[in-house]
């Protein structure tokens, strides 16, 4: 695709898991990417070169911290002035867990901060753009703790569920202007953590990774197998489509059947 016609997508948090996932199947769709999040100089300039030289789309990176507003701010400014910003997706996200009683008020601001006000606020410097020029796509990355809760996630939840309600009143506030957001709420994703997490259960039980695999899933959900970090990316470029335009404010539970319950 011709660079004057291909669109640019912003993904927090894309340097691993769900978020290079997302990456990855935007760029293959023809989108230029704004790849964000942390990890080894190193491993985060390969993904940089391995979506620009296998897809042919322009890559950039932003170190900004999604606990910032003001670096916040800052790459939403810089990726919208480096050629125009058409897609934001908000993935980025960390997890804490304790009982509310001992939950440290320190973890409980920073997984508020970065799952759910960074979406915030990114969306707060982007819409005025969409907004200008008729178009833009709002794809937040929720969890399936968006609709249910677990124990010792208060922070997780209670963000994930904020995001579900943001999400519907930033649809709301731009039905008409062209812009659509939506939330993807992800049941169990095979991401390399999950992988070692299996593992290590397979090791300290004596069991097999097959055994460990069901009974991972077993506990909430109905159906025994993991989504990946490439299906949640088809997932959002359907969102992005032409077909989805009428979508907005939807919450689409990629599952297996754990909110079916």
């Amino acid at each position: 695709m011709p660079a004057a016609t291909r669109k640019h997508a912003l993904v927090t948090g894309s340097t691993s898991g769900i978020g290079r996932g997302i990456a990855t199947a935007l760029a293959a769709a023809g989108y230029d990417i704004t790849l964000n999040g942390f990890g080894s100089p190193d491993d985060i300039a390969a993904l940089h070169r391995e979506l620009e030289e296998f897809y042919g789309v322009r890559v950039r990176y932003s170190p900004a911290d999604m606990s910032k507003p003001d670096e916040i701010k800052e790459m939403i400014e810089q990726a919208v002035g480096d050629g125009g910003l058409d897609v934001l997706v908000n993935n980025a996200g960390v997890q804490h867990i304790d009982r509310v009683e001992a939950f440290p008020d320190s973890a409980w601001d920073r997984v508020l901060a970065i799952n759910l006000s960074s979406a915030f606020h990114t969306a707060k410097h982007a819409l005025p753009h969409f907004q200008a020029k008729g178009w833009g796509r709002i794809v937040n990355i929720a969890s399936v703790h968006g609709h249910v809760g677990s124990e010792n996630k208060a922070a997780y939840v209670a963000a994930k569920h904020g995001i579900v309600g943001l999400t519907k009143v930033i649809a709301l506030e731009n039905a008409n202007k062209g812009v659509t957001a939506n939330t993807i709420c992800p049941g169990w994703v095979l991401t390399p953590l999950v992988k070692q997490q299996i593992v290590d259960r397979a090791a300290k039980n004596g069991t097999t990774e097959e055994q460990e695999t069901a009974a991972l899933l077993g506990e909430k959900q109905p159906m025994l197998r993991f989504t990946t970090p490439e299906k949640i990316g088809a997932t959002v470029v359907f969102l992005c489509s032409d077909a989805a335009d009428t979508i907005t404010g939807s919450s689409l539970t990629v599952d297996g059947g754990w909110t079916a319950q």
